[in-house]
This record gives C-alpha cells, structure tokens and sequence, in this order.
C-alpha cells in the first residue's frame, strides 16, 4: 500500500509538471506566433521600399550617363530621395524578444518537436545574416553616399519638403502624389562624378540592396511562413 501511495503520488507530480510544461508551451507559442505574423507583414513592406529604392537607383544611374544636371525635374528629386536619402523605410529589424527568451531562457525545451527547434535555430542564423548585411549597407552608406549628399543634395528644396514637420518618408509620399512642383538644384555640379557616382550606386542599389533582398530577406521570409505554419498545426493557433 505504501508503494501504491508513493507510486500514485509520484504520477500524479509528473502528470502536473506535464500540464505546466505543455501549458507554458501553448503561452509561448502564441507569443511567438503573434511576433512572427507582425513581422511577416513589416517585412513585405520592407522589400516593397526595397524594391522602390533600387529602381530610384537604376533610374538615377541611368539619368547621371547623359542627363543635364542644371535643370532637374520632379522625378529627378523623388528618385534621389528614394534612392540616396531614404535609409530608415528600406531598414528591417525584426522583432526577437520571443526568440531570445526561448534561446536564453532554456524555454526551447518545451516545444518537443525537433522540426520547430530546427527551425527556430534556422531562423536566428537569418536574422544574423540580415543584421550583419544591414551593418555593410551601412558602411557603405556613410562612407560613400553621404558624401555624395553633402555635395550635391539641396537642403532648400529639404526645408521645403518637411514645412509641415512631417515623416520624412511620409512628405516624400505626399510630394509625389501632389502636383506641385518644389524647385530641386543640383549642388556643385563643376565637383560632380559622373562615373565614380554611377560605380558607387551600382555597388550600393544592384550588389548591396538587391542582394540582401533576395537572399537574405527571402531566407527570412521562407523561415518566417513555415514556423507560422508548423506553430498553427502544432498549437492549433490562428
């Protein structure tokens, strides 16, 4: 009898640590979940501004092979906006407070399934390679893009942008949609070039940017869709 009661007790305790253990899995699945699908919609918005700005790029070093720099137009100035000023819209930064406590916590040991932990695994190397890959655009930005701002973009034409003390990106967005037409001069075009210009564009917009979309930001992405996936079958969540 006393091995019965002892034997009883100890399933009991083990059904219990059972129960917590899958109760605290549900909880942070869901978390994870909900970090996830927040992210899996700001990303598709990264690429888009992405994918903007390397086309601003593409036309700006097609524009700088034979275009007058005295006379620029509308479209010239949104397109050294999106292409050369604009940073902050094109920049993912995933969310990883979830993901962190599971690696740092131990709490990874509550999901039993091999393919969610392999996954998981999977998807911090991704953002490590996103965030590595920002850093170098980074680099790049500051070492030979703002120099090219410093000498050439108009801060008049900056100051009327943003009268109204809006988002930088939000005013561009207004601009282009509206049909007035703010004058744009093309600073010290005698210190402009042309071909040093059209290399540091074609190394930051169609080498930097674009490769960092389409492998590093699609690993994510892939990542991204089947841990939701595999999180909705295993948690039943929606």
């Amino acid at each position: 009898m006393l091995f019965l009661a002892v034997f009883c007790g100890f399933l009991a305790e083990y059904q219990l640590e059972h129960k917590i253990e899958s109760d605290r899995a549900k909880q942070l699945a869901r978390s994870f979940y909900e970090e996830l699908k927040n992210d899996s919609v700001n990303v598709v918005i990264k690429v888009e501004n992405r994918i903007k700005q390397e086309n601003a790029i593409q036309y700006l070093m097609k524009y700088f092979k034979d275009s007058s720099l005295t006379n620029v137009s509308k479209t010239f100035a949104l397109n050294f906006l999106y292409g050369i000023t604009f940073r902050t819209p094109s920049l993912f930064e995933p969310k990883t407070v979830v993901l962190e406590q599971l690696k740092n916590s131990g709490s990874l040991r509550y999901f039993k399934s091999n393919e969610l932990q392999k996954l998981i695994g999977d998807l911090s190397v991704a953002i490590h390679n996103i965030n590595d890959r920002q850093l170098l655009e980074t680099d790049v930005r500051y070492n030979y893009l703002h120099p090219l701002i410093i000498l050439h973009y108009d801060y008049d034409f900056d100051a009327a942008l943003k009268k109204n003390d809006v988002a930088f990106d939000m005013a561009a967005a207004a601009y282009e949609t509206s049909n007035e037409t703010l004058p744009f001069q093309f600073k010290s075009i005698e210190k402009f070039d042309k071909q040093a210009t059209i290399n540091t564009l074609g190394l930051y917009g169609m080498t930097i940017l674009n490769s960092t979309r389409k492998v590093h930001y699609q690993k994510y992405i892939t990542l991204n869709a089947e841990l939701l996936k595999l999180l909705r079958k295993e948690y039943h969540l929606k």
